[in-house]
């Protein structure tokens, strides 16, 4: 008889959360406020009921009353939303998906940043008992142009921003296969762009070959490159799709959202 005593009393409880989530989610899905007439006509629920709850989540600031009978989210969740992005961490949030990633290749998979006009290598996934493998040096660095991932952030930058890179660092090679011509690059930048993945093609270092893929942020900015790294004759193009869902498992996990990608 107790059970059935707390159950009667959870699951109002439990159907005025339903309610709230639904509210909020239809306050989410406008920039401008909402009318209780119309907020009542989507979640199916007495506009007295949803005027309650409203009034409940104003109270907390959840949601915001700027005309008489309208609604709009609160400024009480972006103080929320900024707690949980102080605490995302790129490396944290790609470390299990990166392991995963290794286990399936069996070659080393590096997450990297940019750093002015250098890659910096912040986190890996490799195994010490593989055979040959290509393992790049958590803090080591290498030039955007020779790199994959490199690429990836030289692609979005504006013509002018990527003209300047050039005539700053002067395109150094570090192998017959690095491209240090500006036209060469654009040409290649231009293919990462539209299909989302760039290589190196034994570009900073002959024998070794990698493939990358970008990770996002909340504001569907790249902060950050997933790539696999391994010998020249032993990189696997089946392993394209794997990383790029790897790549954009991590960006979901750091707020990413396809429906707020630019056109």
């Amino acid at each position: 008889m107790k059970n059935s005593d707390t159950s009667a009393q959870t699951t109002p409880t439990v159907q005025v959360i339903g309610r709230m989530f639904t509210l909020l989610e239809i306050l989410a899905g406008r920039e401008e406020s909402v009318s209780l007439k119309e907020i009542s006509e989507k979640s199916g629920l007495h506009p007295s009921t949803a005027h309650r709850i409203l009034n409940d989540l104003a109270t907390g600031r959840f949601v915001e009353r700027p005309a008489a009978g309208s609604y709009r989210l609160g400024m009480r969740l972006l103080e929320l939303g900024n707690l949980v992005k102080a605490r995302l961490s790129v490396r944290d949030a790609a470390l299990i998906p990166m392991r995963e990633l290794h286990k399936l290749t069996q070659q080393p998979v590096n997450l990297s940043m940019r750093q002015g006009d250098e890659i910096v290598y912040v986190e890996r996934a490799y195994s010490e008992r593989s055979g040959m493998q290509v393992v790049r040096a958590i803090g080591g660095h290498a030039p955007l142009h020779l790199t994959s991932v490199g690429k990836l952030f030289l692609a979005f930058d504006d013509p002018q921003r990527l003209r300047s890179y050039a005539t700053r660092t002067g395109l150094p090679g570090h192998t017959r296969n690095s491209i240090t011509q500006l036209a060469a690059l654009e040409r290649e930048l231009s293919k990462a762009r539209q299909y989302g993945i760039a290589r190196d093609n034994e570009e900073l270092e002959l024998g070794v070959r990698c493939m990358a893929a970008g990770i996002y942020d909340d504001q569907n900015k790249l902060i950050a490159g997933l790539s696999i790294s391994a010998p020249a004759d032993r990189l696997d193009e089946s392993w394209l799709p794997k990383l790029q869902a790897t790549a954009h498992e991590i960006s979901v996990g750091l707020g990413y959202s396809q429906e707020r990608k630019k056109p």
